[in-house]
């Protein structure tokens, strides 16, 4: 069956950096665009953070990460990775990547997705 793990989550101070992965396995990865998602505490959506086209020729971000955030993948590895740098406060959620065939900032359009991985940043 398909999975999605996410790993790199933890605690960091405001400034810090963190690198996220997403592995994939039991689908064919290369056709797939991956997205990043994340909840934050109390809010009932996820929000969209970033996506990545199948090949990797075209990244989409939200304006809040912009600059901040990189999305890339490697097709080899069935990976998919987020370097995280100047983190904020605000930016404290659980991270989600999920797995879609076309490229969607909307999270219902997704087809498959991770557990998620906490991400917390310290003031």
């Amino acid at each position: 069956q398909v999975q999605l793990v996410e790993s790199g989550g933890g605690w960091v101070q405001a400034g810090g950096s963190l690198r996220l992965s997403c592995a994939a396995s039991g689908l064919t990865f290369s056709k797939y665009v991956i997205g990043w998602f994340r909840q934050a505490p109390g809010k009932e959506q996820r929000e969209f953070v970033a996506a990545i086209s199948r090949s990797a020729s075209s990244t989409y971000y939200a304006d809040s990460v912009k600059d901040r955030f990189t999305i890339s993948r490697d097709n080899a590895k069935n990976t998919v990775y987020l370097q995280m740098n100047s983190l904020k406060p605000e930016d404290t959620a659980v991270y989600y990547c999920a797995a879609n065939l076309g490229i969607s900032r909307t999270s219902y359009n997704y087809d498959y997705w991770g557990q998620g991985t906490q991400v917390t940043v310290s003031s």
